[in-house]
């Protein structure tokens, strides 16, 4: 049986043991968080201007209509702690959509269900008895997860005091179709048949189905619609929608959002719409046609009998190219022709990696297709590999290491395994009778970690007989590690944040001669990103000079994908490509085919998908009912399932993004669904604002206004004129130990981005640094940004919109600064705006 058969169920897979775990681990990652004496809403991470519950958990948002004044936000809320459990309703309303008053708990879990997600409706004819038409009620119509069983079915509350009491019907559940994944029911008034319309989830199956009902009660079946688009992950908190394209009313489209985790476009979770037609039965997305990637060379088809020029390592790719599903593997596809290469040989178990022949990079881009598990390989300043065939400018002294790297096992040993590429340090060159040390030149710690397999024998730096991998700073050993007497390399790291600046050396010491006298090293790597023992990568890399500077992966499914490689910044130089299967756990393989060299990138089911936002960190997207003008007021929970649980804040866990204002405009030819933050933010401005001249930049970061635009709330306007430059933007939030947070747009791929890497506390979990980008194009000439900032966000609109990344930022309270910077040419900053932004607490 393959071991890609992996069970997700986005809200039951934390149970309670887990998100115990979860609890501790935040609390062990949080060096920032807040004092228990700290004011409320004063604490290092509280959002300004950001919905955040007083304390505890918050998740997906829930509920939202407008009734009687009052926008109705309610949400997923645990009120017994702040890590996921003990799912209920909270409760906040506003009158404009930014300042928020926290309100009592509305729904509460009790000793046979869960209150899960749902939505909200003003039943104005009373068509349920519930209220009268005087007193129209408010009902709610939410997932009940029954506790002992796991099913999930709908079921309604209702409250007849603008939503402060809730009395929950004695005849749920409404809609009970058997299934443990069938969730998040949004339902509205559908005035052209007079009846309620649900939206709701088949979690599993990625498919939205729909009910039509007169009275909220009893419900028939409609229609469905799926799987399509992105389906990396469950389904969830389905909303649909009718805009007018380009704000006209005779031209009318219906928006689908189904959100998606795991499986966004960014890693984890996310937001992805379609755009079709609803006939009141039945939604059709547009059709976008068969996709068709850019003609290139091609350079690797996996269509011969064996890997030509390309070398394998290991036993994971077996002699050759698969001709598809392997034993005990679930059926592959996607790939083309009759081959392909394909690292479930014997199963997750085995590891290995295949590698091209250097050639020089000639064309702009690298697309191909991937596949298999989602194990990415973690960034960082390679030390040494040892795949070189020399151990290079690192200096050896005895007779344990040999004149060059071992290629793997050596005569006489048990088998050696777990080493990345074609080289590693093993000193069992002369059984455990030779010694010796293999010490690097010198170099500056500036990551926060030291990364290393390791493996061999037990003897600590220390002992009598050392074998062991060591830290030098001024000539004293500060860190040290062994293996567990296995030949096996295992993943492990030292923490050298406070050693930052500091020149070091790495030492391989083997000073013993008996049992296990011996020591194996490999892939010596300075990160920001703790490396995870046990979450090897199953990856696709792109080497240049010895360094990994492109890499994917698969989305643990057997379906082949297009991907590309951005070869521009390394045209000219020598090159390779390297398939790489370190991981021996569920979804530990990689399958790959169709390397092709092409004049532009080919794209990805994801990246042809339509995404609310691209950023990490906006999920369960759903909109407002019953709004003043009928207006589309939409808002996500500001997190991904990935970290949710570990993210260092205290007494509360989890915001809302900012409510967005969405919209249907036609932007290069295509219609896209658009958001701009509601108009209310404005209120939050204090005046007067900082403002920029008109300056050209070039290959530099400065201040761009002076103390004046430094702040940890901004809402900060800015337009740009390209130029040469290929990376533009601003960096916010920066301050001492390098940290920042850069919102940049790339010249070379037409892509607005967001670079965490460095925005302060990263490392709680290893998906959360990194870089999210977006497809932007210029328009007249001109880049336009609109950035809101909060103490621990950025919410950053391109364009018209068409553009957005959200991400969760945690850096030093000290660092506020706002720069603008250009790379590798010149930009004209046109303008620049900012405002500093009053608290609503």
């Amino acid at each position: 049986m393959s071991s890609g058969r992996v069970s997700r169920h986005a809200r039951v897979r934390m149970t309670a043991a887990a998100a115990a775990v979860c609890a501790l681990s935040a609390a062990l990652l949080a060096p920032r968080a807040a004092a228990a004496d700290t004011p409320p809403h004063s604490e290092t991470y509280r959002a300004q201007f950001h919905f955040t519950p007083e304390k505890n958990w918050m998740n997906d948002p829930n509920g939202l209509v407008y009734y009687k004044g009052e926008y109705h936000l309610f949400y997923q809320y645990n009120p017994s702690g702040s890590s996921w459990g003990d799912m209920s309703w909270g409760h906040a309303v506003s009158t404009d959509l930014v300042h928020w008053q926290e309100l009592p708990l509305a729904l509460s879990h009790d000793d046979k269900e869960m209150v899960f997600s749902g939505s909200a409706v003003v039943d104005e004819n009373n068509t349920t008895g519930f209220g009268t038409k005087k007193n129209p009620p408010m009902v709610a119509i939410y997932t009940s997860h029954n506790k002992s069983t796991g099913m999930q079915s709908q079921a309604l509350a209702y409250s007849t005091d603008r939503g402060r009491t809730w009395t929950k019907y004695q005849g749920n559940p409404v809609i009970d179709i058997g299934s443990r994944d069938f969730r998040d029911p949004k339902v509205q008034w559908y005035a052209p048949t007079q009846s309620w319309l649900m939206t709701v989830s088949l979690s599993a199956e990625h498919k939205v189905r729909f009910y039509s009902s007169k009275n909220l009660k009893d419900w028939t079946q409609l229609s469905e619609f799926g799987p399509a688009g992105a389906t990396g992950g469950v389904w969830e908190c389905p909303d649909l929608f009718p805009l007018a394209v380009d704000g006209d009313k005779n031209n009318i489209k219906w928006v689908l959002v189904v959100n998606i985790n795991p499986g966004g476009i960014a890693g984890g979770s996310a937001a992805q719409y379609f755009i079709g037609a609803f006939d009141g039965t039945k939604f059709t997305a547009e059709d976008n046609g068969t996709y068709t990637p850019p003609a290139g060379a091609v350079v690797q088809d996996f269509e011969g009998s064996d890997f030509g020029s390309w070398t394998a390592t290991g036993t994971a790719f077996g002699p050759g190219p698969a001709a598809g599903t392997l034993d005990g593997q679930q059926t592959v596809a996607g790939f083309d022709g009759k081959g392909l290469a394909n690292s479930f040989h014997s199963g997750d178990a085995t590891g290995g990696t295949l590698t091209s022949p250097p050639f020089t990079v000639s064309s702009p881009y690298l697309n191909f297709k991937i596949g298999g598990g989602r194990h990415p390989h973690q960034p960082g300043k390679v030390l040494a590999d040892f795949d070189g065939g020399t151990y290079g400018d690192w200096t050896t002294t005895g007779d344990a290491f040999g004149p060059a790297p071992a290629t793997g096992t050596l005569p006489g040993q048990q088998q050696v395994s777990g080493f990345q590429g074609s080289g590693l340090v093993n000193t069992f060159l002369n059984g455990d009778a030779g010694t010796g040390t293999l010490t690097s030149p010198e170099f500056t710690i500036d990551k926060r970690y030291v990364n290393f397999l390791i493996g061999g024998g037990n003897h600590p730096a220390g002992s009598a007989d050392p074998t062991a991998l060591e830290l030098l700073v001024d000539g004293q050993v500060v860190r040290n590690a062994t293996g567990t007497d296995t030949e096996a390399l295992e993943t492990a790291s030292w923490d050298v944040r406070d050693l930052a600046g500091k020149k070091a050396r790495i030492r391989v010491v083997d000073d013993n001669t008996g049992g296990w006298g011996h020591l194996n090293a490999d892939q010596i790597v300075l990160s920001d990103t703790q490396a995870q023992p046990g979450a090897q990568e199953t990856a696709v890399n792109l080497i240049v000079e010895g360094q990994v500077v492109r890499s994917a992966t698969g989305s643990d499914s057997e379906m082949l994908d297009w991907a590309s490689f951005n070869m521009r910044p390394y045209l000219g130089r020598r090159a390779q490509i390297q398939l790489v299967d370190m991981n021996a756990g569920g979804w530990g393989h990689i399958l790959a085919d169709q390397f092709t060299a092409a004049d532009s990138p080919a794209l990805s089911v994801l990246q042809r998908a339509g995404w609310a936002d691209y950023g990490k960190d906006y999920y369960a997207a759903v909109s407002w009912e019953n709004t003043p003008g009928s207006k589309r007021y939409m808002i996500g929970w500001m997190n991904n399932w990935d970290y949710a649980g570990a993210t260092p804040t205290s007494p509360w866990r989890g915001a809302q993004s900012i409510p967005r204002q969405t919209a249907l405009r036609t932007v290069d030819g295509r219609v896209r669904l658009t958001s701009e933050p509601v108009n209310a933010v404005q209120s939050l401005r204090q005046d007067p604002p900082a403002t920029a001249t008109a300056t050209i930049v070039t290959n530099t970061s400065k201040a761009l206004i002076g103390p004046a635009a430094d702040g940890k709330a901004l809402d900060i306007e800015a337009t740009f004129s390209p130029k040469d430059a290929e990376r533009f933007g601003l960096k916010v939030r920066t301050g001492t130990a390098g940290e920042e947070t850069v919102i940049g747009y790339d010249t070379t791929t037409q892509e607005l981005y967001v670079d965490r890497t460095h925005s302060g506390t990263v490392d709680f979990n290893s998906t959360f640094p990194g870089i999210q980008t977006a497809p932007l194009k210029a328009a007249n000439g001109k880049i336009k940004l609109r950035i809101l900032v909060d103490w621990s966000s950025v919410e950053v609109f391109g364009g018209s919109g068409e553009a957005v990344i959200t991400d969760q930022i945690f850096p030093d309270p000290a660092g506020q600064g706002v720069q603008v910077f250009a790379e590798n040419g010149s930009v004209r900053l046109d303008s620049a705006t900012v405002w500093h932004l009053d608290s609503t607490r």
